[in-house]
């Protein structure tokens, strides 16, 4: 109520304003009709500057402030491949019995354009991911999935996340593999339509991460190369991959 009081009170003085200074000029100038007429002239411009502001002035601002926005999140989406998701992905690619498969289309180069990442990213989708539980593994990668539960925590908790759907998508998958693991005492004897469950989740965050690290890597690849030359030296679906730079 205090807030509409406020808007009142600034319209009324506003308007009371604008009749004091039309009524102080015809008083001083004596030429109503040339008052009359350049009122009507403003008035005429009225619906252009409305057309200004709120189509393409307002439109450009929102744009800036998207793309800010949208730089902010893929800073947000480096730190989890750097601390969770690449690591994870090593996971991912020691859980598919046909690995070999993988490595022909995510074998990322340094030299590799965004069109040749997109091609990458829409044949993943394509690709009929399995899952096998080699002893131990899965294991190890609940203990990592557990020990990043604050660090997963953080990143759902920004607000930035709603600009960015396919990322939100991502963590949301994640974070089920992270519960569904933490929910067990133990993975090493689990029946065998408990593991058909669980690799179902980790097929989803499987498609989920590689999808946005490819779609990361375009974005790398147009403003940072110098971070998508670290990410291609650390590919975790390369086999000669190395840290090292050695051409």
């Amino acid at each position: 109520m205090k807030r509409l009081n406020w808007k009142f009170l600034l319209v009324s003085l506003l308007l009371a304003l604008s009749v004091f200074f039309y009524l102080l000029q015809i008083e001083l100038f004596h030429k109503p009709g040339d008052t009359a007429f350049y009122f009507f002239q403003d008035l005429a411009f009225v619906p252009i500057q409305v057309l200004l502001v709120t189509l393409i002035i307002n439109r450009l601002l929102v744009v800036r402030e998207k793309r800010a926005t949208l730089n902010k999140l893929n800073m947000i989406v480096g730190v989890f491949f750097s601390e969770i998701g690449t690591r994870l992905m090593v996971y991912f690619y020691r859980l598919e019995p046909r690995a070999r498969e993988i490595e022909q289309s995510l074998w990322v180069r340094e030299d590799w354009s965004k069109t040749q990442l997109l091609k990458a990213g829409r044949l993943f989708k394509k690709y009929p991911y399995q899952v096998e539980f080699p002893a131990g593994l899965l294991e190890e990668m609940r203990l990592f999935l557990l020990g990043k539960r604050e660090m997963l925590l953080r990143l759902l908790e920004n607000p930035n996340l709603r600009e960015h759907d396919t990322f939100t998508d991502l963590m949301l998958s994640v974070f089920h593999l992270h519960d569904e693991l933490a929910a067990r005492d133990q993975v090493s004897d689990l029946p065998e339509k408990d593991l058909a469950h669980l690799a179902g989740d980790i097929k989803r965050a499987m498609q989920w991460v590689v999808s946005e690290w490819l779609f990361y890597l375009r974005h790398l690849k147009e403003n940072y190369p110098y971070l998508y030359s670290l990410e291609v030296r650390r590919n975790p679906f390369d086999p000669q991959a190395s840290i090292q730079v050695r051409k």
